[in-house]
This record gives structure tokens, sequence and C-alpha cells, in this order.
């Protein structure tokens, strides 16, 4: 059992939610641990109550510029498990005299799930990622979230309204980058800013229906009804995880009918 560890834990939504099981394994294993990770995701580190954003830690700057002060905080850690630099040279060699572990960032072209990967990299038992959210009822409501980073895993929008009218009572998500990517795409989009608070109110739908991004690993990870649209990526090892999760994948999104997706969420329910 060490005393104190750093987990460096850069990459997106989905990214840091499908290495939960993994992170939380290496917290167990010390009495004290600190997270460094996307300023974005530090609401959804609930195992710790030491975390910071890469940016404010300046570990950008080790390997570039002056990083003294960066290096003497690193040193005060027994082991840092980082996902972070292992493909850059400078850093590393910077970083070479302190107890760092590096892990790739992206599974081998073997389609093993990510979760999975991510877990036997530190020898974790492989659980289902989970955020645990406050209890709360839910609602007669869907949750749709139509945009994702990528245009081309994006299901159209026009498919997205017609699952609208044929759901009833529903509520478009949406995140402040999906709005300024596509201004007045949807009316009256729900916009949460804080991903656990997110998190807290996607709990309350009656289930929710998304693209292959980070609010849809989010949506299964608190457990809620989720039906994950997928095109150009992997279902094998993207796909989000969770023991309420349906996938519906195509091989483009157009092939995706309305219908079949209602289909399943009424299934799913």
């Amino acid at each position: 059992m060490f005393q104190s560890i750093l987990i460096v834990r850069p990459g997106a939504v989905g990214d840091l939610i499908l290495s939960l099981p993994a992170l939380e394994f290496l917290s167990s294993q010390a009495e004290r641990t600190e997270v460094w990770c996307a300023e974005q995701n530090l609401p959804l580190i609930q195992f710790t109550r030491y975390k910071q954003s890469i940016i404010s830690s300046g570990l950008d700057r080790v390997g570039v510029m002056h990083c003294d002060d960066v290096l003497a905080r690193l040193s005060r850690f027994e082991a840092i498990y980082s996902w972070y630099g292992a493909a850059r040279a400078d850093f590393r060699m910077a970083v070479g005299a302190l107890p760092f572990h590096f892990y790739d960032a992206l599974p081998p072209g073997n389609r093993q799930h990510a979760t999975d990967f991510y877990c036997g990299q530190v020898g974790a038992d492989i659980l289902l990622p989970k955020i645990i959210v406050p209890p709360a009822a839910r609602e007669a409501f869907f949750i749709l979230h139509p945009f994702a980073s990528n245009r081309a895993k994006q299901w159209p929008l026009d498919r997205f309204r017609a699952l609208a009218g044929i759901l009833g009572d529903m509520r478009w998500c949406a995140g402040p980058e999906d709005l300024a990517r596509h201004p007045g795409a949807v009316e009256n989009p729900v916009v949460i800013e804080d991903l656990f608070n997110l998190g807290k109110w996607i709990g309350t739908a009656l289930a929710y229906i998304g693209n292959d991004s980070g609010i849809t690993h989010l949506a299964a990870a608190v457990g809620t009804p989720t039906i994950a649209l997928f095109g150009p990526t992997d279902p094998a090892v993207w796909a989000p995880r969770g023991a309420n999760v349906r996938v519906m994948a195509r091989r483009s999104m157009d092939q995706i009918i309305p219908q079949e997706v209602a289909a399943a969420v009424y299934d799913l329910i």
C-alpha cells in the first residue's frame, strides 16, 4: 500500500469514463490519491478529493520549458501512473528519475474493449464503469443528445426529430461546444456544464438516446437506460458499458431508422 500516488489521465469524457474501473483500482492501492485530468472531467472523479486539471498542474511545461516547480511536486509521489506523455521522448526524458508508469491511451487493433484494455494495463478486475449519483425517481421523459465531436458519428438530425415525434415527451441535451458548432440546431436544449450535475439530471429520465459521444458514456455510467447509436466507430472497442445499454450499429449512420430506435427504447424500459 502506497501512502501517496498520482494518476494522470488526459482525454475526453468517454475516455475517462471507460477507464474509471482501472483508475479506481489504482486508487485502492494508496492511502492518498491525486488525479490530474482534463478540466471538464474533474467533477467525474469521485474517488478522491485531491484533483486538478493537467493545465493548472503545469505538466504541459515538462520537457518543453522551465518546469522545476512541477518536477518538485511530482517527486513527492511514491508512484505516478500516467496515460500522458507515453509517446513523447522529451517528456519521458525529463521525468526519467521519477517513479512514472506509462500506459498507452488507445487499445491495440485487436477489438479488445477499451475498459478491458485499461483494466488489464493495471491488473484490475474488469468492472462496469459507474458514476454514483443521488437516487431520484425517474420522470416520464426521454433525453435526446444529437451531437458528437465528429460529424460522421452523428445520426442525421432529421432522424432525431422523427424519433422525438414518436417518443413524445422528450428533452434535447447539448453542451456549450455543441451549441457553438451547431447554433439553432435544436430548440430549448438543456445545457448543464458540470458533468456530475448533468449525470444527476440524466439519471431522472426514462431513457437516453445519443450518438457515440462522452455524454452517452455518462448516461450509461449513471445507470439510465441508454441507446447508443454507432456508425464509423467500432462498438466492440468503444461502446458504452452498462447493465441497461443497447447499442445500435450500422456501417453508415443514415442506415439507422427512427422506428427501430423507438422500438429498442420501449424494449429497454
